[in-house]
């Protein structure tokens, strides 16, 4: 269909609603045959049974949100067919019970069973239970409804705002919930004042049905001549007759309403809501199973009801748990496909393959072929890897992602950071490394190596000799050890890169109240949070843990109004946990340090240029004192290295950031302390000095 064709359609429905409004307004003032009355009653009573049946199968309650103005229209269409039977009934009810068509006379021999008594208590109750029940409760509903929907507009816009500012959802989701919270407060507003339609149809039945009454029984025998006891017999059922006729489609159409304002905020057909929370707790079918069958069971009460009922529940309560099982069972099998579908189209999208992983190991075929062996222990010992680091720097390094590349050497590896390679091996399988550094070499077959992490010397020798090396008190790894140790070892020299904005405002997300409110005082009035997560970045590069957040916080809040530099604030943060740094390193004994000589202390202060204030501005030194320096400090560094396996380079506070600089080219790990750093109560251990 084209849209000419759909405009011409849309046309022809709008003339048409009009025109049947227009009908519904034109059977107040006119008179209608009998027959034009029976269609309209017969209407009435379908289009209050299609107003249930839509408000039973509606999900939720604004899916029926036109239901005001039909309930305004079916409302309207019982009073016209009321006003229109009353003037048939005051006209022709001297001819019997049929002067008003044959359903009016059908419900009055069926309901009324041709007693006109029956038929009135009958109304009564049916008004009464419309008017005083369902309607009232419904109008209470409507009403609390629409007021709390209205109290909680504000709250709920502010909410669409917060997520649209969070990126949870974007301008279209956010428009799409702005108007259905519009929808919203306008139904629950409507349904407030169109549930008075039904309270006013049932006042107006039972003014009705009396002037029908009297009204009739006095033309019957003023004007037709008839008996008043045959009068009030005859215009008696007829006005009960149409009293129940028109009061049948009411009570089913204020149920709808009440259906529908009872809802709420309960999503899903009425039978799916209803059952399902009654079915949910099989242990309150056994009570009322064994309740029933104690009533039957007792004297004096009839024993098939009450036993009928009570195998019932036991049924249902027994096949309860078995149905959600099996729907558990369903839920997961569709929510695994749905992943699984879901990661291939993600695998197969172009955003996809522009992600990278911030930390991925990639194998050659044969070293993954060889690892899928222990594929369970390789992940296990990443995963306590990964809570080691945790421990130790206080954040929550990176998932490291496994994969596999046949382009690459079938026995190599590469550790990637950010999509960049930044380290590789080969491994042998079936080969252990024999670690070695500059001593003897073992008594056996072997070749030359290095060690990937540290560059150190080892040799690779087969897997059968292992034994005969030990003997000879020689340290060995196998493949995975050396892959993880050197994974480790990747980790540590780039543990900034993996400290991104929203790890840290996870960490000080994780603050106690009180140093939030410190962070609030500092961040962003003297320090943004750009430059917080810079100082906790330039920590990590020198490998000093920032478990101890609140610490930090503190220094940085001392020191953040007297400088805005980074690194001004990171020489006063460590100076602040020099505890933690010295504890770090020592271990529990002594605190080994080299000592830098007068004569390079001498030089790099001379190197050191202040302004005014005598804040260092810039370092200046002769480039052949600095290749100097890294000469004389590779040979002593190496030489202490013999004595001990841990120890700290100790420099004046100003010459401490350029000491590292030069350091770190060399020994990247090697920590590098200034004299401020070492705290009141570390046993210092001194190995020597660069001089």
């Amino acid at each position: 269909m084209n849209s000419n064709q759909a405009a011409k359609s849309d046309r022809g429905r709008d003339i048409a609603f009009a025109g049947g409004v227009v009908a519904i307004l034109a059977i107040l003032f006119l008179p209608i045959p009998a027959i034009l009355i029976d269609m309209g009653l017969a209407l009435s009573i379908a289009l209050s049974v299609l107003i249930l049946m839509v408000a039973l199968w509606i999900h939720k309650p604004l899916e029926f949100s036109a239901f005001p103005v039909v309930l305004l229209i079916a409302t309207l269409l019982r009073l016209a067919l009321s006003i229109a039977s009353t003037r048939l009934i005051l006209a022709d009810g001297h001819k019997g019970v049929d002067a008003a068509g044959h359903v009016i006379a059908g419900f009055s021999r069926f309901v009324m069973s041709g007693d006109f008594v029956i038929g009135i208590v009958v109304f009564i109750i049916l008004v009464t239970v419309n008017f005083l029940v369902i309607t009232k409760g419904a109008t209470r509903i409507a009403e609390v409804g629409a007021r709390f929907t209205l109290d909680a507009i504000p709250g709920k816009q502010m909410a669409i705002d917060a997520d649209l500012n969070a990126g949870l959802i974007d301008e279209k989701e956010a428009q799409q919930r702005r108007r259905e919270l519009e929808e919203e407060s306008s139904f629950f507003g409507s349904m407030d004042g169109a549930s008075k339609f039904v309270r006013g149809e049932a006042i107006a039945s039972l003014i009705t049905i009396a002037v029908n009454i009297f009204g009739g029984i006095i033309i019957g025998v003023t004007r037709h001549g008839m008996p008043l006891s045959k009068a009030a017999d005859v215009f008696t059922q007829l006005s009960v007759g149409d009293g129940l006729v028109s009061q049948i489609p009411a009570l089913i159409v204020s149920l709808a309403a009440g259906l529908l304002v009872s809802k709420g905020g309960t999503r899903g057909q009425a039978q799916q809501a209803v059952l399902g929370q009654l079915s949910a707790y099989p242990r309150a079918l056994w009570v009322a199973s064994a309740l029933m069958m104690v009533f039957a069971i007792m004297p004096g009460l009839p024993f098939v009801p009450f036993m009928a009922l009570s195998l019932m529940m036991a049924f249902v309560a027994y096949t309860i748990p078995k149905r959600i099982a099996e729907e558990a069972g369903r839920v997961a099998a569709q929510k695994q496909e749905a992943d699984r579908v879901k990661q291939i189209e993600a695998k197969e999208s172009v955003r996809e393959s522009l992600k990278t992983a911030e930390i991925e190991l990639c194998l050659g075929q044969h070293l993954a072929s060889m690892l899928n062996h222990s594929r369970a222990e390789l992940p296990h010992r990443i995963a306590k890897m990964r809570r080691r680091f945790a421990q130790d720097y206080g954040f929550v390094v990176p998932d490291i992602k496994l994969s596999d590349n046949p382009l690459m050497s079938v026995k190599s590896y590469q550790i990637r950071i950010h999509g960049t390679i930044v380290a590789s091996h080969e491994l042998r399988p079936g080969e252990v490394m024999v670690l070695t550094g500059d001593g003897p070499v073992p008594d056996v077959p072997a070749e030359e190596t290095r060690e990937p992490a540290f560059g150190s010397k080892a040799y690779w020798v087969t897997e059968a000799l292992v034994g005969e090396v030990k003997r000879q008190d020689f340290k060995t790894a196998d493949c995975n050890s050396i892959l993880l140790t050197h994974l480790s070892e990747v980790i540590r020299n780039n543990l900034p890169q993996f400290l991104s904005y929203r790890d840290m405002r996870t960490l000080l997300d994780r603050l106690e109240p009180e140093y939030k409110r410190l962070l609030d005082d500092i961040c962003p009035s003297q320090i943004s949070y750009s430059g917080l997560q810079a100082v906790l970045k330039l920590l990590l590069a020198e490998r000093v843990s920032i478990r101890n957040l609140h610490l930090i916080l503190e220094a940085v809040a001392e020191f953040a109004p007297h400088a805005r530099r980074a690194e001004q604030l990171v020489e006063h943060v460590r100076t602040r946990i020099a505890q933690q740094i010295c504890g770090d390193l020592a271990e529990g004994g002594p605190l080994n340090i080299l000592r830098l000589g007068n004569k390079w202390d001498l030089a790099f202060h001379q190197g050191l240029k202040r302004d005014a204030k005598g804040d260092v501005i810039e370092f200046d030194i002769d480039p052949r004192l600095i290749e100097q320096f890294g000469q004389e400090a590779s040979e002593v560094i190496k030489q202490t290295f013999v004595k001990a396996k841990k120890f700290a380079i100790v420099t004046s506070p100003d010459s401490r950031p350029y000491v590292r600089m030069i350091v770190e080219r060399m020994f990247s790990s090697l920590p590098i302390l200034s004299h401020l750093e070492i705290a009141r109560g570390v046993e210092v251990n001194s190995l020597g000095a660069i001089a």
